[in-house]
């Protein structure tokens, strides 16, 4: 068989969503994304949402936002990169912490052994869609006044103490990348409870300007507009916006589809030497990732692809790469880190995948193991 690691499930729904949108003559952001934010919000339980290009995007207006432009931001070395370059891109240093071994998110107990009176803010990534310690790390940022961002790249759909992810820190940064949980091709989203934020998010987004195309092509002055801040050109369009809505009318049973498949993975992988991802109900399982015991990981990428299965690692540490050991990071510095990075790799998990092809991704797993 030849099973790709991840596939973006469009149905026809989705296509005649676009289509439409296209047939409107109204490309660029406008009342499909306003419909989108509102729709996201109310999903997620946030009194806002602001749609941008990107996760990536958000992070970074997240970062200023807040009015981080200089100090110290902590968070974990395990995510992908565009998590940390928002802070250096922010005139501020990415502070490292180890993961909790069980989880791979942030330790949440080594946290504060890393603020000191530089430190702003704390970046958690939950990680394939598990929530971090959101009680623990609150409580870290209350008693040293700090501010907290999600990257909830993975967590579309996932929970917390009841409660949506996005709805917990000061903003949430969401992706809606092709292979997230739920996909506007390229996009992402921010989501808050402060006003004030919101509008400035707003603004910032489209070049710091007082009217976007949609508003003056709705009000009777449209030519006019004012520049109230240095912005960026991070907004999304329709054209996405219209996928995303369509996508997020099924985002909970596309969630439920991966914890179906996690499930009959746990059943009939829990015989071998691997460790299993210890995730509960509330993640909404972006990623199933297993860590070897005793077989060499590079070498059981190799044997996947030669049957034509597809898998990845997520992630290699931050710390160990060229530009980021310019902070003074070593090997060595995150120890459990490195250990899980040593040893984990991601197999297939997508709304697609067909019990005939789990059995055959298994199967080969059975024959790789006990060659």
């Amino acid at each position: 068989m030849d099973i790709p690691f991840t596939l973006p499930y469009i149905t026809e729904d989705d296509i005649d969503a676009v289509s439409n949108t296209l047939r409107s003559n109204w490309l660029t952001m406008g009342n499909k994304t306003i419909e989108f934010e509102e729709a996201f919000a109310e999903y997620i339980g946030a009194k806002y949402a602001v749609a941008l290009n990107s996760c990536t995007a958000a992070l970074f207006l997240s970062l200023k936002a807040l009015g981080i432009n200089e100090g110290e931001v902590i968070l974990p070395s395990f995510t992908f990169t565009a998590t940390a370059n928002v802070v250096v891109h922010a005139n501020a240093k990415p502070v490292f912490v180890d993961i909790d071994e069980d989880t791979y998110n942030i330790d949440a107990d080594k946290i504060e052994e890393k603020i000191n009176d530089k430190t702003r803010a704390i970046i958690t990534v939950h990680y394939a869609g598990l929530a971090a310690d959101m009680g623990k790390i609150m409580r870290i940022a209350k008693k040293h006044s700090l501010k907290v961002i999600e990257d909830a790249a993975h967590a579309a759909g996932s929970r917390y103490a009841n409660k949506y992810v996005g709805s917990l820190g000061n903003l949430t940064c969401f992706s809606f990348y092709a292979t997230k949980p739920m996909t506007t091709g390229e996009g992402g989203m921010i989501t808050l409870n402060n006003k004030k934020i919101a509008e400035w998010l707003r603004i910032a987004r489209l070049h710091g300007i007082s009217k976007d195309a949609w508003k003056r092509y709705i009000e009777k002055d449209r030519w006019y507009y004012e520049v109230i801040d240095a912005g960026y050109k991070f907004n999304t369009t329709d054209i996405n916006s219209a996928l995303g809505l369509s996508q997020l009318k099924r985002l909970d049973w596309m969630n439920e589809r991966r914890k179906e498949i996690a499930r009959y993975y746990n059943e009939h992988l829990n015989k071998y030497d691997i460790i299993l991802p210890k995730f509960d109900n509330n993640s909404s399982f972006h990623l199933y990732p297993i860590r070897l015991i005793n077989y060499d990981r590079d070498k059981f990428i190799r044997r996947m692809a030669e049957f034509g299965i597809g898998t990845s690692v997520h992630f290699i540490p931050l710390h160990l790469m060229p530009f980021y050991r310019r902070f003074g990071y070593r090997k060595g510095d995150l120890p459990v880190t490195e250990k899980v990075f040593s040893s984990i790799v991601s197999l297939p998990i997508y709304p697609q995948l067909r019990t005939e092809q789990l059995d055959y991704i298994i199967r080969c797993i059975n024959n790789i193991l006990n060659e």
